[in-house]
C-alpha cells in the first residue's frame, strides 16, 4: 500500500524518517480524526487537542483524509496555536456515503 493509505515520509534516504513514519498507527489515528471531523468542523490543531495527540501526528492524517476525498476545506478559517489562519475541516458529504464505517476509513 502507498500514501495516503499508509504513512509517507519525505526523506527517502533517511532510515530514521521511514522508521518514524512506520511507527505511527496511521489507520487508527486516521479513523479517530475522521470521527471527530464527522461530529464537528475543526482545525487540525483543534483535532489534536480533542484527541490529546501531537499536531505532527494529526496534520498528516487530515491530509490523508483530504486526499481520500473524505474531508474538505469548509472555507472557514480560525487562528491556530501560532496565531495563523488555519483551515476548518468538514466531512465531505458529497463523496462519502453515510454508511461508511470507521473500519473502512482505517484501511
Amino acid at each position: 500500500m502507498t500514501y495516503p493509505h499508509v504513512a509517507g515520509w519525505k526523506d527517502h534516504t533517511s532510515e530514521t524518517s521511514q522508521t518514524a513514519a512506520e511507527s505511527v498507527d496511521t489507520a487508527t489515528v486516521r479513523a479517530q480524526v475522521f470521527a471527530v471531523i464527522r461530529q464537528e468542523r475543526l482545525t487540525a490543531d483543534e483535532i489534536a487537542t480533542r484527541l490529546a495527540l501531537s499536531i505532527l501526528t494529526v496534520r498528516p492524517r487530515v491530509s490523508e483524509l483530504r486526499r481520500l476525498a473524505l474531508v474538505e476545506d469548509s472555507g472557514t478559517r480560525r487562528r491556530n496555536a501560532s496565531g495563523r489562519p488555519a483551515i476548518v475541516w468538514q466531512y465531505q458529504t458529497r463523496m462519502v456515503s453515510e454508511q461508511l464505517t470507521l473500519s473502512e476509513v482505517a484501511r
